[in-house]
């Protein structure tokens, strides 16, 4: 059951850590067209404009953020975190913790259907809570509002090399410059059974790149892919 009252909202309020000078923006930002439609005499406006524009304004704040930050990425490294910061998945659990599932006014068949857990329609409502900020009080606001909530999202995956597949770029560049595959070989084991780690070392051609060492033999490989990656960037460079 949704609740809708102006106290209400004011506690989405204080979940969102932002207070509307036009609560409208709010009440549309968080109606679903199933709902106005329902209500069509209403002429009760819904918020599929305001994902458009949610959308926009949040690929615009994350590019940005990220240009700036993470000076030393590359174009390719930039596009991967942001792809996954603005994927629906990403968009759908901030919703969840912000509880805006709670707060959305939904057309009887959609609310029948469990319409307030798909994560398509939650992400959706994030994007247009975004608008809604963003025509309150500008891109200032509405930065900070997405900043607040994903930013640490966007840390966790660089602090973990969560984003980067250091594998598959490793075998792209083998393939491209050798024509063969990399290959990956355990050459230590320490540690107790519940408390492995690994060692793995990493050839091209029976060519030693470089080795690396982790918690899981795929973490290990990751660690040398990209050791592999380093020791090719700088064989090149030297042959210019």
């Amino acid at each position: 059951m949704h609740v809708s009252s102006s106290e209400d909202l004011s506690n989405l309020e204080a979940s969102l850590g932002y207070t509307f000078k036009k609560k409208s923006l709010l009440k549309e930002a968080l109606t679903h067209k199933s709902y106005a439609h329902e209500k069509t005499k209403d002429h009760i406006l819904f918020n599929e404009r305001m994902e458009f524009l949610g959308d926009s304004v949040l690929e615009l704040i994350i590019s940005e953020y990220l240009f700036i930050t993470y000076t030393d990425y590359t174009e390719a490294d930039l596009s991967k975190i942001k792809a996954y910061i603005v994927q629906e998945s990403t968009l759908a659990q901030t919703s969840k913790d912000l509880d805006i599932g709670a707060y959305l006014l939904l057309g009887k068949g959609e609310e029948m259907t469990g319409g307030r857990k798909k994560s398509s329609l939650l992400a959706d409502a994030f994007e247009a809570v975004l608008a809604a900020i963003y025509l309150d009080r500008g891109y200032k606001k509405a930065r900070e509002f997405v900043l607040k909530h994903l930013s640490g999202k966007i840390e966790a995956l660089t602090a973990n090399n969560f984003i980067f597949d250091f594998k598959t770029k490793l075998q792209e560049v083998a393939q491209a410059q050798f024509g063969v595959l990399p290959k990956y070989v355990i050459h230590k084991e320490e540690g107790p059974e519940h408390k492995k780690t690994f060692e793995v070392k990493v050839f091209i051609k029976d060519n030693f790149l470089g080795s690396g060492k982790g918690k899981t033999k795929k973490a290990a490989e990751q660690k040398a892919a990209e050791k592999g990656l380093i020791e090719i960037k700088e064989k090149n460079e030297t042959n210019l």
